[in-house]
């Protein structure tokens, strides 16, 4: 009985060792070939209507978020993770958020994060690159040797073997020549609508970058609600449960379903509000056949 125990134990160590971003399965897969949910603006937590988590950063990663979104303004000569403006909601400095991201993924080999900061002030590329050098997250990032199609992305084992396990994209203001894993988002994806007020969520159209047929351009869904009161657009908080849902009208799985009916293929990324709220990882699971 006791070889047994201690066999069990052993097995389920070295599967939890041999899992990429949770589960073995993934390990072979294409990064770009991957659905992923991911947290839109992550840096903002808690109850206010700017408020777009429930859960803290760390909690967000914990729980299986592999995909940051969040937002960047200047303040004072450095980036801030601020909401609109830094007089709306500032949740603190963009080292301070990317040091969490250091110190979660030191603790876990395993995962492979991706990124995507918004550069609302326009800001140089070279601060978003000092920023990342002092929050130590430079060290994991990864730096394709070309711009790279959707078939030409390392596998999620080749990325942690690498240790190279930081993808991250800027929407403006990227320069490969400058900082060369800083990598432009607009040429490698395509986004839906944001800002969405039709709880149905009746499209999977391209919003972003005009002009794009989104031919070769991986696709990010903004699957959040909103609410326009009086002209301003809150998140409706209230629809969570359904909006987050893995199946029914409105669901994730139902504009996921929308997508591959229109693209023919899935999603990359699918950015929530209250990702704790409905069922996103049965959603997830659905899309990447697990």
């Amino acid at each position: 009985m006791l070889f047994k125990v201690a066999l069990s134990f052993l097995f389920a160590a070295s599967a939890a060792a041999t899992a990429c971003n949770g589960n073995a399965a993934l390990c072979s897969r294409q990064w770009s070939n991957v659905t992923q949910i991911g947290t839109h603006d992550s840096a903002f937590v808690g109850i206010l209507p700017t408020d777009n988590q429930y859960e803290s950063l760390t909690a967000q990663l914990n729980a299986g978020i592999r995909f940051l979104q969040g937002q960047t303004h200047i303040k004072n000569g450095a980036l801030e993770m601020c909401h609109t403006t830094c007089t709306e909601e500032d949740a603190g400095t963009l080292v301070s958020y990317l040091t969490t991201v250091t110190t979660w993924m030191a603790a876990n080999p395993n995962e492979v994060i991706t990124l995507l900061l918004t550069n609302g002030d326009s800001a140089a590329v070279s601060l978003f690159g000092a920023a990342m050098q002092s929050s130590g997250l430079s060290a994991y990032a990864y730096t394709p040797p070309s711009q790279l199609a959707m078939s030409d992305w390392p596998t999620l084992q080749e990325l942690i073997d690498n240790d190279t396990r930081l993808v991250m994209f800027l929407d403006y203001g990227a320069n490969t020549a400058d900082v060369p894993y800083i990598l432009d988002e607009f040429s490698y994806f395509f986004e839906t609508e944001f800002d969405e007020t039709d709880s149905t969520f009746s499209s999977c159209a391209l919003n972003r970058p005009a002009g794009s047929s989104g031919a070769d351009l991986m696709m990010i869904v903004n699957h959040f609600l909103d609410l326009d009161i009086f002209g301003i657009l809150i998140p409706d908080n209230a629809a969570d449960a359904k909006t987050n849902a893995a199946t029914g009208t409105g669901s994730i799985g139902a504009q996921a379903d929308l997508c591959i009916s229109t693209w023919g293929r899935s999603p990359n990324f699918i950015l929530v509000d209250d990702f704790n709220v409905g069922n996103v990882f049965a959603a997830q699971n659905t899309l990447n056949h697990l």
